[in-house]
């Protein structure tokens, strides 16, 4: 830099208007905008973002199992946040859309869409002057990892990402048990909205929901999507239960919820039967009388012993990769190339800050941990990973004494 010139001076008065009128936001959204997206002329890619007459509109994606309610909720929730609702069915009906037309035929056919065909339908209607004033509500899509990357990977990324989950026998007996009018199409259901005439129960005979097993190989493929895939591109991710308030996951889940789920899970056939292992919980004693309060006992507990250092060494540095989900290490696993590592995204929990609290919360909680659980197995887990697996593996073929019961 030239020694003779100045640096640029901006008055107190233009930060205070830029804060006051959201340009730092602005630019911020611009800037995510980029990364994504990554258009071949940058200068006019951001003429024609700022031509935009509303850039704070909804966008969101409103996912979730079969008969979860998807579609109910995405009605009460466009009509309160007045964005466009968009689903599969509705985008296709439309004849005009050159993508519609190609996936019908491609249907008529009985024949695979690509999942780049139905990102160009989405990116067409999401394209919409309607779309871009108003925001948009996107039911159901996507449904697979492949249909996610696709639709990443043309720069179509949501504000918000709203999961609606229920206990999977709940959604098995919503769906078998939905019954449909073949005069009036009203829809009724065996437990929760049986009609009252007798006529109209005499026409509800066979059910409309798919079969039992059809449910659950759906509800099996949902669930290996939807932990294994949306973190890589969402900025906000909510899980919402039937019968609980919306919980953000980077807020603390209160006790009670956690042992909810716990219990539901602990208390399967296939845990009662050939045991189970917890990980990371209970994170304190208040966690630790619940579980011991609801009757799961454990007979080992391990403490895994790292240095501090070592645990923000492991954390901070890790990172992954958020078109082929494939996790990297700056030490130990880096990624294979520069294009790949431009990419890579880092959890904010991993931030170092972050790291450092969750290590002063454990130390917090450890001796009352270890008095609680008294006696326990202490690892050294600044090793080879086979070693620390052998030493756990030693300990838990070694008979327990018989005096003693340990919990975790």
């Amino acid at each position: 830099m030239d020694a003779t010139k100045k640096p640029l001076q901006i008055s107190p008065e233009l930060g205070v208007y830029a804060e006051r009128h959201g340009v730092f936001q602005t630019l911020q959204r611009m800037l995510q905008c980029l990364l994504v997206d990554r258009p071949q002329d940058p200068i006019q890619y951001m003429i024609d973002h700022f031509k935009k007459e509303n850039d704070e509109v909804p966008r969101i994606f409103l996912l979730g199992p079969p008969v979860s309610g998807k579609l109910s909720i995405a009605k009460l929730l466009c009509d309160q946040i007045n964005a466009n609702l968009l689903t599969l069915d509705n985008m296709l009906a439309d004849g005009k859309s050159e993508s519609a037309g190609e996936i019908q035929k491609l249907k008529a056919k009985d024949q695979d869409i690509p999942n780049t065909l139905w990102a160009k339908l989405i990116l067409e209607w999401l394209s919409k002057t309607d779309c871009i004033k108003r925001g948009w509500v996107l039911v159901d899509f996507p449904k697979t990892r492949e249909q996610a990357i696709a639709i990443q990977d043309i720069g179509i990324a949501p504000e918000h990402v709203v999961i609606l989950d229920a206990p999977d026998t709940v959604l098995i007996e919503r769906n078998l048990g939905k019954r449909i009018d073949p005069i009036t199409k009203e829809i009724y259901h065996t437990i929760f909205n049986w009609p009252t005439s007798t006529k109209i129960q005499n026409r509800l005979e066979k059910p409309i929901g798919i079969t039992e097993e059809e449910t659950v190989k759906r509800l099996l493929e949902y669930r290996r999507f939807s932990h294994g895939v949306l973190n890589s591109y969402i900025k906000k991710y909510h899980i919402i239960n039937a019968d609980q308030p919306s919980v953000d996951v980077f807020s603390q889940v209160p006790d009670v919820m956690v042992m909810k789920c716990m219990s539901q899970r602990l208390s399967k056939l296939d845990c009662a039967t050939q045991g189970w292992v917890l990980h990371g919980f209970p994170q304190d004693v208040v966690q630790a009388e619940m579980l011991k309060d609801a009757g799961f006992l454990a007979n080992r507990v391990y403490f895994m012993e790292v240095p501090d250092d070592v645990v923000i060494e492991r954390l901070s540095m890790r990172m992954v990769d958020p078109i082929t989900g494939k996790r990297y290490h700056s030490i130990y696993k880096p990624a294979p190339n520069s294009e790949v590592y431009r990419r890579c995204k880092v959890n904010p929990k991993d931030f170092e800050e972050n790291v450092q609290k969750a290590l002063e919360m454990y130390h917090a909680n450890v001796s009352e941990l270890e008095q609680f659980y008294k006696p326990v197995i202490r690892v050294n887990a600044d090793q080879d990973p086979h070693t620390v697996f052998e030493y756990i593996e030693s300990c838990i073929v070694k008979p327990l004494p018989k005096q003693t019961n340990v919990f975790i």
